[in-house]
């Protein structure tokens, strides 16, 4: 093409439109001609750089920054210089840059918050986002950084304000995106420079990552499913993260290929790398979390810290060296318990001395490092829990009673191992139980795990408080039947269900199985909304304990009971043949093997147990 005036401008509005309709790539190649052409031209510089940087091609950014025209530069080209170090991480470079900028251009305010962000000084950030929203007014992209800086601080209440903001100011200029006028065809929205500028996939997420980080999953997702419908390969990365991280607990093998994927295709939230490495922890797999740790030993310098390092190496030795493993988790606490006690004394220096910003910023970090200190005890609890030595769990918890009594998951945990030592520490498990529903189940008990209902029913009724257990169950039930002609999660329609199951199984531990038995198989019907891998799994545990006692002739198999327990398989047998046994995936495990295992398939085996015992 000719650098005549008409072609020159067919050419700059070509690459102008395939920017604005993001393909970003297309952009890149037309920029590359029209620098060559006219190197002097800084609009043409500018653009190519945005294009490239929207690719994630930042050292190309670099590259091409380095070659731009040597003159005076620009404020734009100034603060684009300075995007371009920090994606890089030279971070001194940008701030040298910075000092060249216009100091009170709104543009430069906000690079030098970023800045801050990055170094981790949110509170400076905080600071200078708020200077440049108040120069500009309302602006949905500082408005989200501001949100971010409070998310940071774990300033929840002041993120929901701003992104409900976002949201309302998003939709009433972009009615297309409300969730009402999605329409029903199942069609999915554009990703488009609109629903960038709205800001609102931004605002939702942070919303939803709230409610997860308080364990209300199902009101993340539900946050989360408010998003205008997109094609899954159309996501932010930001959306796809957290869409993996809210759903590994249905499909963990998806959400592991969804995480991997984002990590091989940058850029990616950099919390990806350090969430798929706990991941692996959590679910067993300790020796695929090591082999990714050491083949990405560059991630693992840039986006763990020392703390998360030391973590995450102790966690992977769980398997292998149990005893390793606790001393670390030991050296880690212990660095965070005196960190933290040292600044609690802060804390109260500050708040005799009436420092409202100083108490919120030590108040904040504080919470940052209870949110790492909590998980290191708890990993130690883990240890004796799989060694059956509940006493040093309760020894363990206790011994930071006065530190995390206020904690949920501390309150839970000394729930459970009171609990599984029985006998008078039913009594006492009752108190750590109520806690933790208090603080989930004010407004439905649904919001409860099952099993942590189920458990308090099972203590109430040994300590003979059998009204308590009842009323328990009955706010389940009236709950459950309001909820029924309504879509809801599957584990909202198991809560009953479980919590009979439960005491099914008390009653079977007692050797009571006419009883205990009979309620079980009452429990589960009608399949089609009882019937599931969980309930199974609680069901089919009693069925094997009596089938082992009564082969061992050490329970009598009564004949009303025989009759009822076969009956029950048999239905089993052909309701649930389409059913999982367990919450693998259904494609197979993290190695690909294949889940062919089905509920009836299990019940047909358990039933030709049984009438072969007969």
């Amino acid at each position: 093409m000719s650098s005549s005036p008409k072609s020159r401008a067919a050419l700059s509005l070509l690459a102008f439109c395939y920017y604005h309709s993001q393909e970003y790539g297309q952009a890149v190649d037309l920029y590359n001609r029209l620098v060559d052409l006219f190197p002097t031209v800084q609009e043409y510089q500018i653009y190519r750089i945005h294009s490239l940087l929207k690719i994630g091609a930042v050292s190309e950014a670099a590259e091409c920054l380095s070659q731009t025209h040597k003159g005076k530069c620009s404020q734009r080209l100034l603060l684009i210089r300075a995007a371009v170090m920090m994606d890089n991480e030279e971070l001194d470079a940008c701030k040298e840059i910075l000092n060249e900028c216009v100091k009170d251009d709104p543009e430069t305010i906000c690079a030098e918050a970023t800045l801050d962000f990055k170094e981790g000084k949110y509170e400076d950030a905080l600071v200078k986002y708020s200077d440049a929203f108040n120069l500009i007014g309302f602006d949905a992209n500082i408005a989200h950084n501001i949100a971010l800086c409070h998310y940071m601080l774990g300033q929840y209440s002041d993120v929901n304000e701003i992104a409900d903001e976002i949201i309302e100011r998003g939709l009433e200029q972009y009615p297309e995106f409300k969730p009402d006028s999605a329409s029903n065809d199942n069609s999915f929205v554009d990703n488009s420079l609109s629903l960038q500028e709205s800001f609102l996939v931004e605002a939702y997420n942070l919303k939803a990552a709230i409610q997860y980080n308080e364990n209300r999953h199902r009101n993340a997702k539900a946050i989360l499913d408010s998003l205008p419908s997109r094609k899954e390969e159309e996501l932010d990365p930001v959306s796809l993260h957290n869409n993996a991280l809210f759903n590994v607990d249905q499909d963990a093998n998806d959400s592991f290929e969804k995480l991997t994927f984002l990590l091989s295709n940058p850029p990616f939230p950099p919390v990806t790398f350090k969430n798929i490495l706990t991941l692996y922890c959590k679910y067993g797999y300790q020796d695929v979390a090591a082999d990714f740790l050491a083949e990405n030993t560059e991630l693992t310098f840039d986006l763990l810290s020392q703390d998360a390092y030391d973590f995450l190496d102790a966690s992977i030795m769980l398997l292998g060296s149990p005893d390793e493993a606790m001393n670390r988790f030991h050296a880690i606490g212990k660095k965070l318990l005196k960190s933290i006690q040292s600044l609690s004394k802060a804390l109260g220096d500050a708040t005799n001395s009436d420092n409202r910003d100083e108490i919120q910023i030590i108040e904040s970090t504080i919470e940052r490092e209870m949110d790492v200190f909590i998980p290191v005890i708890m990993a130690q609890a883990s240890i004796y829990w799989e060694r059956e030595d509940y006493s040093m769990v309760e020894q363990l918890l206790h011994r930071q009673h006065e530190l995390c009594c206020n904690n949920d998951q501390w309150n839970l945990n000394m729930g459970h191992c009171l609990f599984a030592q029985q006998g008078s520490k039913f009594n006492e498990s009752i108190r750590y139980y109520e806690l933790y529903v208090d603080m989930h189940g004010d407004d439905s008990l649904l919001r409860v795990p099952p099993i942590v209902l189920a458990n308090l029913c099972v203590a109430y009724i040994m300590n003979n408080q059998n009204e308590e257990a009842e009323e328990i169950m009955k706010r389940v039930d009236k709950e459950e039947i309001s909820l029924s002609n309504k879509p809801c999660s599957i584990d909202s329609k198991h809560h009953g269900c479980i919590i009979n199951l439960v005491i099914g199984t008390l009653y079977c531990e007692k050797s009571n199985y006419e009883f205990g038995i009979s309620r079980i198989c009452k429990s589960l019907r009608p399949f089609d909304t009882k019937l599931s891998p969980d309930t199974w799994y609680f069901a089919k545990r009693c069925f094997m304990a009596l089938a082992d006692k009564v082969a061992k002739q050490m329970v009598l198999l009564k004949k009303n009971l025989s009759d009822t327990l076969l009956e029950f398989l048999n239905d089993v047998i052909i309701d649930g043949r389409g059913a999982r046994a367990s919450l693998q995936n259904e494609s197979g495990d993290l190695h690909g093997k294949p889940n062919t295992n089905t509920i009836s398939l299990e019940a047909l085996k358990l039933r030709t147990a049984f009438e072969q015992i007969i």
